[in-house]
């Protein structure tokens, strides 16, 4: 069974950054697809980056293109997100998620089998 866990999150001020990590267990994330969504109260949970396992591709919300970077460490069975120039509109829980097999790229939730429980970034203004 596939355990995800985030860890990284944290209070940080606007224009700052900070970096999440996703450590998975259970299995190897070697070809699986590897996301991350964030969800504030009151809404749905929204997609913010993936990357895929068999090419390598990575798709990112138009809404943090060019501030936010995924990647993975396959070694240590890790998936980080580096998040740049933080916005008070990214305060949110992020989660991380991992396809079942290998698929490409995948920016809805329901194409994602496995799930952390979250770690919450606040960006103060």
């Amino acid at each position: 069974q596939v355990q995800i866990v985030e860890s990284g999150g944290g209070l940080v001020q606007a224009g700052g950054s900070l970096r999440l990590s996703c450590a998975v267990s259970g299995d190897t994330i070697e070809f699986r697809t590897l996301g991350w969504f964030r969800q504030v109260p009151g809404m749905e949970r929204e997609f913010v980056a993936t990357r895929d396992g068999i090419i390598a591709s990575t798709y990112y919300a138009d809404s943090v293109k060019g501030r936010f970077s995924i990647g993975r460490d396959e070694d240590k069975n890790t998936v980080f997100l580096q998040m740049n120039n933080l916005k008070p509109e990214d305060t949110a829980v992020y989660f991380c998620a991992a396809t079942s097999v290998g698929t490409g790229p995948e920016s809805t939730a329901e194409s994602y089998a496995y799930w952390g429980r979250g770690t919450q970034v606040t960006v103060s203004s």
